[in-house]
């Protein structure tokens, strides 16, 4: 069998044209201490994986629950504003649709009664001889 002949990519299929040469980064002899800023000012650049055999003080250890706890929380925070809001809106809409009907026919009397006052005020102003008279 013969290999096919290498393809050309197309145009506008960006090619490396430049091959770098990086120096090796150097490895970190120790690990970085935790930082000891309060839970809100740690940035997620900032967070560091730690060691799974490592033994954390208490007071080390309460500080990266309360740092978990605080980031778990605003991930909730922002689901849970998120899932009340089409709640909400989802009951609004079925609240409104029960409206609908009731509120038709309240606004189809109300224009009845506009329309026709105007009607007979018309016909009184235009011909005020025309329209027999009532009574005795």
């Amino acid at each position: 069998m013969a290999t096919p002949p290498p393809r050309t990519p197309p145009r506008f299929v960006p090619t490396l044209t430049t091959v770098l040469d990086l120096p090796p980064a150097p490895a970190p002899a120790e690990p970085a201490p935790l930082p000891e800023a309060a839970p809100e000012a740690v940035e997620t650049s900032q967070a560091i994986a730690l060691d799974p055999l490592a033994k954390l003080s208490e007071a080390d250890a309460f500080r990266l629950e309360e740092q978990l706890l605080h980031r778990v929380l605003q991930r909730v925070d922002l689901s849970l504003e998120e899932r009340v809001s089409d709640a909400v809106s989802g009951a609004v809409q079925v609240h409104l649709d029960s409206m609908i009907p009731a509120l038709r026919k309240e606004i189809e009397s109300v224009l009845r009664a506009l329309v026709s006052e105007a009607l007979s005020r018309e016909l009184s102003d235009n011909n005020p001889g025309s329209t027999p008279a009532f009574g005795p």
